[in-house]
């Protein structure tokens, strides 16, 4: 026989009295949580802005030009159209500053395009062109793009920084590697980090150095990119096609050419990289450019087969998440190519004009680094202060070029950049060379020592 008792039931008074007790057990446990709350720290407060990286380095930078009375050389407003020459404040200077490599900015045809398209479609897509803001002019656009680089298709941009941010950062994924030139465009670089790709640069044109990296580490990776840029936009030179084509078809991989700089400065008819080259366009998997250099207006583009272009129209976020090009833009841009093309003159008046500065510059003993003359011609200088303070007194002789200083480039290769146009005549360049001399000359011969200015700066 069991010797375990019943369990005992309790009566009604009971069952009142347990639930009663648990309930001031919950009410307790509730209060207990209000007083940790309570007990918590305060709310921090916000950091400054100012505490970013980089943010007390231009204060100081700011500083010593206020010191030196050297007027701020970035986001200088210029009165109308830059051109050769441009109107600041007032006063006419020569002007070096500007992309408008073949003079397209401002010609009669272009804006009479733009100005009916916007009579027609108004200012703006006013959608995702994925949704409601396609336009006819878009696809025309993305037509005459295709046949520019013979290519089967392109999908325009609503910036030039975006499309390679967000093609690279689409079209590439985690486990996929990036080789890219030391000197890529930061574009490229942000788009490899959004990809999640492994990334790394190899030596400014060193392409023996691309092919041993691919040969140690294309065979990790499902997909392999390689990025080059058509025109090195801070050092006006030009990779190898010929040699790039054949690396990345032996190791299987995709080429990306940056054409923002080159098209419209490389090549017969401004075609770019692969006519100057006379290779087969489709022989590169990716072709990028901009609208704001050469074709006289603001976005970007990708051009290669169709299967690329569907897949980024339908995928890739700066486009399908972003209001479409503006209707007037792409008016503009179509009719740019249209008169470059019927033109051609205007491209060889811009390579003339880039080969004999670069060649007027080396003459003058000026140091130009790597550049072939290709619209980009870079004089060295050396630190940023003495760029900074050089370009100030070049406008003082009616010269405006724009000083490149850290960290767009490293500390000691901050130069002057020189965007050399079809525009310019021969005697507006060797005036600039004669000035870039007297006053180079007339620094070196009073120069400003790091040294000094820090001695100013705690006076």
């Amino acid at each position: 026989m069991s010797t375990h008792k019943a369990p005992k039931l309790l009566s009604t008074s009971e069952r009142a009295a347990a639930l009663a007790a648990v309930r001031r057990k919950k009410a307790t446990s509730s209060n207990d949580s209000a007083s940790f709350k309570a007990a918590e720290p305060r709310k921090r407060k916000a950091p400054s802005f100012s505490s970013l990286p980089g943010f007390q380095e231009m204060r100081i930078q700011r500083a010593a030009a206020d010191l030196l009375g050297v007027d701020n050389p970035f986001f200088r407003a210029h009165d109308a159209r830059a051109a050769a020459t441009t109107l600041i404040d007032g006063q006419e200077y020569l002007n070096f500053a500007s992309y408008d490599y073949v003079g397209l900015n401002g010609h009669p045809e272009v804006v009479a395009a733009a100005k009916q398209a916007a009579d027609h479609y108004g200012l703006s897509a006013s959608a995702s062109r994925v949704v409601a803001g396609e336009r006819p002019i878009h696809s025309e656009l993305e037509a005459k793009l295709a046949r520019l680089h013979g290519v089967e298709d392109a999908v325009a941009f609503v910036s030039g920084h975006a499309t390679n941010v967000s093609a690279i950062g689409q079209l590439m994924q985690p486990n996929d590697l990036i080789l890219h030139d030391a000197y890529i465009h930061n574009s490229i670089v942000t788009g490899a980090k959004l990809a999640g790709a492994v990334r790394q640069a190899f030596p400014h044109n060193d392409l023996e150095a691309l092919e041993n990296l691919l040969a140690s580490r294309a065979h990790n990776h499902e997909r392999v990119l390689i990025v080059v840029e058509g025109v090195y936009s801070m050092d006006g030179d030009y990779p190898n096609l010929k040699r790039l084509i054949d690396i990345k078809e032996r190791y299987g991989a995709w080429l990306m050419v940056d054409e923002a700089h080159s098209i419209g400065i490389l090549g017969e008819k401004g075609r770019g990289l692969a006519e100057h080259f006379r290779e087969d366009p489709k022989k590169v998997d990716i072709w990028m450019g901009t609208f704001s250099k050469t074709l006289a207006s603001c976005g970007g583009y990708i051009a290669g087969s169709k299967d690329m272009v569907e897949y980024l129209k339908f995928t890739a976020s700066g486009f399908v998440f972003s209001v479409g090009l503006s209707p007037v833009l792409a008016a503009g841009v179509s009719k740019a190519i249209d008169v470059m093309e019927r033109e051609p003159e205007r491209v060889v008046m811009a390579q003339a004009n880039g080969a004999y500065f670069l060649a007027e510059a080396k003459a003058a003993g000026l140091d130009t680094g790597v550049s072939q003359g290709c619209a980009v011609v870079p004089i060295m200088i050396g630190d940023s202060l003495k760029a900074t303070v050089i370009a100030a007194k070049l406008l003082e002789e009616g010269v405006n070029v724009l000083p490149i200083i850290y960290p767009a480039v490293p500390e000691k290769a901050s130069r002057l950049r020189f965007f050399i146009t079809s525009e310019h005549s021969k005697d507006q360049l060797d005036t600039a060379i004669r000035a870039l001399r007297k006053t180079l000359d007339d620094y070196d011969a009073n120069p400003i020592s790091i040294e000094h200015l820090a001695t100013m700066m705690a006076g």
